[in-house]
Order: C-alpha cells, then structure tokens, then sequence
C-alpha cells in the first residue's frame, strides 16, 4: 500500500501519511483509555467529562495563535518537536499510572498539553500538504489522510485502546507516546521545502489579523468557512442527544446504538473512497451544494422515522457526504490560499468550525430537555434550509 502512494503521490507524502496514520491510532487508543483511566479515579460524571472538554479547549484559546506560529516557523520541524514534545507528556502519564502516583489533576495536565499540541500540529500537517503534493493531486492526498483517520481512530483504535486498558493502564497511553515518536521520525525524514521569501516583521496580533482579513474577504472560503461553523451548531445540537434519541425515539439497545455509530464511521470510509473521483467527475460546486441538501434531509428523516433501519441509513449517506464535503474543502483551501497564510486561515477555519461545535453540544441538551428529543434535529433541518438558500449561489466560485 504504501508502495502505491508513493508511486502517485511522491515519498514525502508516504512519510507524512504514514506518520498521520500512525498517530491517528495512538489518539484512538488514548480517547478509548483516557475516560477509562479518569472513570478509575473518580466516579463524578463531571470530572469525567471535564477531560474531554480539557482536551478541546486548546483549539479554543489559542487556535489562532497556533496558525500565526505556524506560518511563522519552519512547518516541517514544529510538527517534529510538538509530536516529541507530546511522546514525553504522554510517556510521563505512563509513568505516573505505573507507579500509581497519577490523579485527576495530572491528567488534566497532560490532556491539555495534547490539545495545544494539535492547535500547532494539526494545523501545520495541513499547511504542509501542499508543498508535498501537486495541486491537481491534492483531494487524492486529502482522501487518503482523511481514511487514515477513519480506519486508525476510529475502527482500530477504539477497541485496542479498551482492551490495552484491561491489560495494563499505563499501556495504551506509552503506546500513544511511542506513536508520536514514530511519528516525528518519519516526518523528520520529509526533504525540506525551500525557506519562505522574507517578510517584513509585524506583531503576532498584526499576522492573526492578517489571516482573519484573507478569510473574511475571499467570498467563497468565507461562505464555506460560515457554513460549516452553522453546520456543526445544527449538527452537534442535534446529536449532543443521540444516545437518547436512540434509546427513546428509536427503542435502540446499547447494542443497537453501537451498530449506528459504526455504520456511521462506515459511511465516512467510503466517502473517502469516492471523494476524489466524485469532484472530478461532478465538479467542486454540484458536490458542496448536494452536500448541504444532504444536511437538511438527514436532519428531516432524523426528526421524522422511528424505524431504526431508516436511521441508519440516513446516518450512513450523511457520513459520506461528510468526508466528501471534508476532501474537497480542505483541497479548495489549499490550493487558493496564499502558502504563507495557509497556517492562519487554516486556523481561523477551525476556529468557526470547533466554536460552531461547542455552540451545538450546549444547546442541544437545553432544546431537548426544554421541549420533546426531536426538537434538536427539526431546528438543525431549519438552519441548514436557510445555510443552503445563502451559500448556493456563492458556492458556483468552487469550480476551481
């Protein structure tokens, strides 16, 4: 396999797929085992949970920042010294479960290490992308890092995590940190691009603006960036509940909840697959646009049908037009933003899009416990109807 994309799509890409893979698996492993290990500690649901939002709050508070360095510094080298600087935080957690010295306090600690590690990393591999890969090659690359992702966190690593727990639970979180070393290495393997033309030195509050501006201007980038940041408030707002919708609306078991998330998580591997081939075939504008009639459908069958089966259905065509949606954005960006703000925009993106997230998860308790469960999903049809009115026209500058 990765003879193959080394043959399509050049070596460099193979080392820094190979390390996304990589990592992606230990952060599956760790997001199975992290609430386990807090779970061991203490029984109160709000700490519980407070890890995960820990974990998150990073992208919050320094998202921007992080895109600012990102276009700042040499990219290659940040995401090697914030993968190593991750193994050494990891493989201290390890340590501290070993000898049972760890507490809620430490993992916390660490928990939020990680996540301002991924405001810089994340944001970087993407910026990196299109200096490793031809433009017109960029959704294959995307595609491929995208199903990466699906197969390694989310089939792989979840149940690996779970069991590496039973065992040991220092372990998944040392395999975590022996991830991110791979990681680093290999990405330490990629030859460096050429250095970035010099430009005149402004504050780091000037670069954050400058990025901002370069969004908010670009009409379609802004119309994209808008759209989904109100597509994950619907989006999160709708499915903040799903396990009691499931429960309640659909008269789902445990088991019956855990068949919808993998059939979820099944339809986003084959949006990989297609997503490529589908944008070359239809064009950028036919696919965004299906895509958000695609959002209000689901949310309308979703808010409708007691029938399982219709549910899962409806969940398995959402999740494909999700990763096609995702392959064919982050592809448009790459290719139209400037490559010394590619870290800037690519941040303020994520910012609308993880704010719009966090928006929906708390409104999304409030509406279902204020009125009936379906609630959530017939508001989220709603706002994706009028998104899907103001963005069509906007959406024809995609035929890039």
């Amino acid at each position: 396999m990765r003879a193959l994309v080394s043959a399509r799509l050049g070596a460099d890409f193979a080392k820094l797929w190979t390390a996304s893979a990589v990592s992606n698996v230990g952060d599956g492993v760790t997001m199975a085992a992290g609430p386990l290990l807090v779970a061991s500690i203490s029984r109160d649901p709000a700490l519980v949970a407070g890890a995960a939002f820990v974990q998150q709050l990073p992208w919050l508070l320094f998202a921007l920042f992080s895109g600012a360095y990102v276009d700042r510094l040499d990219r290659r080298r940040l995401v090697v010294a914030v993968n190593l600087a991750r193994a050494v935080a990891l493989a201290g957690l390890a340590g501290t479960i070993a000898t049972g010295t760890v507490t809620v306090a430490v993992i916390y600690a660490v928990v939020f290490l990680l996540g301002t590690g991924e405001t810089l990393a994340d944001t970087a591999m993407g910026a990196m992308l299109p200096s490793v890969v031809a433009p017109d090659r960029l959704p294959n690359a995307n595609a491929r890092l995208y199903a990466s992702f699906t197969i390694g966190n989310q089939f792989v690593a979840k149940p690996l995590g779970a069991w590496l727990f039973v065992i040991s639970a220092a372990a998944p979180f040392g395999l975590n940190a022996l991830t991110f070393a791979v990681a680093a290495a290999l990405l330490a393997g990629i030859r460096p691009t050429s250095a970035p033309e010099p430009r005149p030195r402004t504050s780091l509050r000037g670069d954050i603006a400058e990025g901002v501006r370069w969004l908010w201007r670009h009409h379609l980038l802004r119309t994209l960036a808008v759209s989904m940041g109100l597509a994950n408030v619907a989006f999160c707002a709708a499915f903040a509940v799903f396990v009691l919708y499931c429960q309640q609306r659909l008269g789902l078991s445990a088991v019956g909840y855990g068949f919808l998330l993998t059939a979820f998580a099944a339809g986003g591997l084959v949006g990989t697959a297609i997503a490529a081939r589908l944008t070359r075939a239809v064009g950028n504008p036919v696919v965004l646009r299906t895509g958000l009639v695609i959002e209000v459908a689901t949310h309308l069958v979703l808010a409708v049908t007691t029938t399982p089966w219709v549910a899962a259905a409806a969940l398995i065509v959402f999740s494909v037009h999700g990763m096609v949606w995702g392959v064919t954005v982050a592809s448009l960006r790459q290719r139209l933003v400037p490559s010394h703000l590619l870290g800037r925009v690519g941040s303020t993106y994520a910012l609308l899009d993880l704010g719009g997230a966090a928006l929906g998860s708390l409104l999304g308790g409030l509406l279902a416990s204020t009125w009936a469960i379906t609630t959530p999903f017939w508001i989220a049809a709603a706002m994706m109807a009028v998104v899907a009115v103001c963005a069509w026209r906007p959406l024809v500058r995609a035929a890039v």
